[in-house]
C-alpha cells in the first residue's frame, strides 16, 4: 500500500498539474513559442523521451506498455506508433483530457488513457513500464517503493527517471525558491546515483532486478537521469 507521505505528495502533484500549471504545461508540451527557460526544458524532455524510447524494441506489436504519469501523452503516442498496446495513466484529469485529444488528433484514439494512481494494480500487467519524470517529486523511500509496485506488474523492463544530485540542479532549486509560493511546482527530490542504487538493492520488492543502463540528460533548466531496470 502507498505510504501516507506518497499519498500527500501525489495530492500536491495533482493540484499543481491539474490547476496551477495546466495551461503552461499544455503550452510547454506543444510547439507553441515559449521563453528560453521553457525551450531548454522542452528540448530536454524531448531528448529524454527519445532516450527511453530507444531502450524499447522498435517493434512493440504484441506487447503492453504502461506510461506511468503520462502527462500530455507524447510518449504514449510514440509507443502506440510502434504497435504497443498502451495504457497511459496520470493523476491530473486535465492533462489526461488533453492527452486523449492530442492522441485522437494524430489518429491514435485506441490508447487507454486513465485518470488515477499509476500504482493501481487494476491497470493490469505489462511487458514494459515507463515512468518519465513522474517519480522525481517523491522522497527516495516512496520512489523506491513505487518502483517495486510497478516492477511487480512488469515482465521485462521498468524505465524511470530521477533528479541527479548535482551542483547545477542545486543552483536551479535555489533560483526556484525565489518565485512566489503559488507559482512553484512541488519540490523535486534530488538523489545521488550511488544512494539510489543502494536503496534499489535493499528493496525486497526489487530482488533480482538489475540496472541495465542509465543516461543523464542536461539541457539548460532540465536535468534528469534515466535508468532502466531489467527483470530477473
Amino acid at each position: 500500500m502507498p505510504s501516507a507521505t506518497y499519498a500527500q505528495r501525489r495530492g500536491q502533484i495533482e493540484t499543481y498539474f491539474d490547476r496551477t500549471a495546466a495551461e503552461s504545461w499544455a503550452r510547454l508540451t506543444s510547439d507553441a513559442p515559449v521563453g528560453w527557460v521553457r525551450r531548454t526544458v522542452r528540448a530536454g524532455r524531448d531528448e529524454m523521451r527519445r532516450t527511453v524510447l530507444d531502450w524499447l524494441p522498435a517493434d512493440l506489436r504484441g506487447r503492453r506498455v504502461l506510461d506511468a504519469g503520462c502527462g500530455t501523452g507524447a510518449f504514449a503516442v510514440e509507443a502506440a506508433r510502434r504497435g504497443a498496446e498502451v495504457v497511459a495513466v496520470d493523476v491530473s484529469p486535465t492533462l489526461v483530457g488533453l492527452a486523449r485529444e492530442r492522441a485522437a488528433a494524430q489518429g491514435w484514439g485506441g490508447i487507454a488513457f486513465r485518470v488515477g494512481d499509476m500504482l493501481d494494480p487494476a491497470h493490469g500487467r505489462f511487458d514494459h513500464v515507463v515512468a518519465m519524470d513522474s517519480l522525481i517529486h517523491y522522497a527516495l523511500p516512496d520512489a523506491v517503493r513505487a518502483l517495486a509496485g510497478l516492477a511487480a506488474r512488469a515482465d521485462r523492463t521498468v524505465a524511470f527517471t530521477f533528479a541527479p544530485r548535482t551542483p547545477a540542479l542545486a543552483a536551479m532549486h535555489a533560483v526556484g525558491r525565489l518565485f512566489p509560493r503559488g507559482d512553484r511546482a512541488p519540490a523535486v527530490e534530488p538523489v545521488a546515483e550511488a544512494r539510489l542504487l543502494g536503496a534499489l538493492a535493499a528493496e525486497p520488492g526489487l530482488a533480482g532486478w538489475w540496472s541495465a543502463r542509465t543516461r543523464r540528460v542536461a539541457s539548460g533548466f532540465y536535468i534528469s537521469q534515466a535508468m532502466e531496470l531489467a527483470a530477473p
